[in-house]
């Protein structure tokens, strides 16, 4: 800590100051679209970036990880507070009962950092966290497409996704009744996606420091403010102008001229509310989902630098802190964020001061220039998510993993499709109740290979999987019916496990075998040299050669 807290404030303090510039221009529009995605105000998003930034950033265990909303926490917030309010509270009503679950979530991240579980959350099986965030970008995706072309979403993720056809085909043609809107906003959505998706690779290479995000969001402000000449040249229907300033009719972003009011403590529920097992449950699929994805980009960020490494139980202790502050106020809770992560560490960040000091970009961005933030259109900040949600999807992963393990691929997709049918911690559990059974057909599954050479007098037995005590009966089985007086070779190569209760087994009948005038050669060598050298017996045992060398 001293070393980083000496570089902070001596010879890097600039280089923090540029890539907190940076990543407070990545993270001001996700703030915002995370907020209107989930149906919130934009200031609950900003709220929880600001806090991210600089109350967990001061005290984050991954120096160089940015927190804040999350889009992966987007479903769990549309889902709880539609829970809520299905047990007969209004919406401010639900709204609060968030708060208090994300408090509680926050306390049990904090509980957690201090029993030093920290590493646990990271042993989750990569084909549950990739097929988790499939789910997550594919929910996403359904939802924000529709936002993106100023229709309304269904509220089943399914029947989302079903429906973009028709959405498209509104902003394509818009049906008489149907308002006037849909091809503007498609418009400004498309073009920040392009925006999205080239400027990288068009952007002069001075320029290319200027997050993506802003120049969409800035070229869907001049769209929006001055395309309405171009629209009626066109001969597109052009809604009414949303205020005095003229416009297309998009919607825009509502934001609170007073920033204090949105660190306000939200109000008292009751005791009562703490017997609801919707809070409970909310609370845990919050602070579990959360715990995983903080320290999962956590371990992501520390292969992008050379600096200090994470310590995770004092990272899950920050983020619990912020997302226990973050529910005490009403704001979205939080998790560390790759996109802003990464952003801050290839913009030359050194230590934590730059995630701090885009926290504190945002608070006076907001308190100060809140007119700005009122300009941005909607369907902008829903093309973003939309940008976010295939990203996340990541279609060559599933291609690249069906070649590399088909079993993995099957997991991957099952995860992503149960938390599209039912919801995200159904389907996380689905994930691991796979995974699971996985790993048990691997350490119950043994084949045992016989392929006799009865002219040379030789046997080959081949094992391949997990040679323990499960299979003892048939592994047993077989070696009983090997003929007598003949040259044995057990092959190992492709055996992944094996327990002390086949090494036993192994070494009693080569005992045996060689009692009976046959020849066993077992090659405890390569086997100790795969598996490890404390379960292969020692001694002067036979060296086995390559099959192809012994059939020669």
């Amino acid at each position: 800590m001293a070393t980083e807290t000496q570089a902070g404030g001596g010879r890097t303090w600039a280089a923090d100051v540029l890539s907190s510039l940076v990543v407070f221009m990545v993270a001001l529009p996700l703030c915002i679209g995370i907020a209107q995605a989930c149906g919130l105000p934009p200031m609950t998003g900003i709220v929880t970036g600001i806090v991210g930034g600089i109350l967990v950033g001061a005290l984050s265990g991954s120096p160089l990880q940015v927190s804040g909303p999350a889009a992966g926490l987007i479903v769990l917030v549309i889902q709880f507070l539609d829970d809520a309010q299905g047990t007969g509270r209004d919406r401010a009503g639900a709204v609060v009962l968030l708060g208090v679950t994300i408090f509680l979530a926050g306390l049990i991240q904090i509980g957690a950092g201090v029993l030093r579980v920290g590493q646990w959350f990271r042993a989750v099986s990569p084909a549950v966290v990739e097929g988790m965030l499939a789910g997550i970008g594919l929910t996403i995706f359904a939802k924000q497409f529709h936002d993106m072309v100023d229709d309304q979403a269904p509220k089943e993720v399914l029947q989302a996704l079903v429906t973009i056809p028709q959405a498209i085909w509104k902003a394509v043609d818009p049906p008489a009744g149907v308002g006037p809107n849909h091809q503007e906003a498609a418009i400004i959505g498309v073009l920040t996606i392009l925006v999205l998706a080239t400027w990288k690779s068009v952007a002069p290479k001075r320029l290319r420091i200027i997050p993506a995000a802003v120049i969409g969001v800035l070229l869907a402000v001049l769209v929006n403010e001055f395309g309405r000449p171009v629209f009626e040249g066109l001969g597109m229907r052009i809604g009414p102008a949303v205020d005095d300033h003229g416009g297309i009719g998009v919607e825009r972003v509502e934001i609170k001229a007073n920033v204090l009011e949105s660190f306000r403590l939200i109000a008292w529920p009751g005791w009562e509310v703490f017997g609801l097992s919707l809070i409970w449950k909310g609370a845990i699929t919050f602070a579990l989902i959360a715990s995983a994805e903080s320290l999962l980009c956590a371990t992501a960020v520390d292969t992008m630098h050379q600096g200090p490494r994470t310590r995770y139980d004092r990272e899950l202790v920050a983020q619990g802190v912020g997302n226990a502050v973050c529910g005490a106020i009403g704001a979205l809770p939080m998790t560390g964020v790759i996109v802003r992560s990464s952003a801050n560490v290839d913009a030359g960040a050194k230590t934590r001061l730059s995630t701090i000091l885009h926290g504190l970009w945002l608070l006076l961005f907001v308190a100060l220039l809140p007119g700005v933030l009122s300009r941005i259109p909607a369907a902008a900040l829903a093309a973003i998510l939309v940008y976010t949600g295939w990203k996340l999807l990541n279609v060559p992963r599933i291609a690249r993993m069906w070649r590399e393990s088909k079993s993995e691929a099957l997991i991957y997709v099952a995860t992503a499709a149960a938390i599209v049918l039912t919801d995200l911690l159904t389907g996380v559990v689905v994930g691991i109740v796979l995974s699971a059974a996985k790993l048990l057909y691997i350490f119950s599954h043994l084949r045992v290979i016989r392929e006799d050479e009865p002219a040379a007098g030789r046997v080959h037995l081949t094992l391949e999987g997990a040679a323990t005590f499960i299979r003892l009966p048939v592994l047993a089985e077989a070696l009983d019916a090997l003929p007598r007086g003949q040259q044995v070779y057990i092959h190992l190569d492709h055996v992944v496990l094996v327990d002390h209760a086949v090494l036993d087994l192994l070494t009693a009948f080569q005992k045996q075998y060689e009692g009976g005038g046959g020849r066993v050669a077992i090659d405890w060598d390569r086997l100790r040299g795969r598996l490890g050298a404390a379960q292969a017996p020692s001694g002067s045992l036979p060296v086995l050669r390559p099959r192809d060398e012994v059939k020669k």
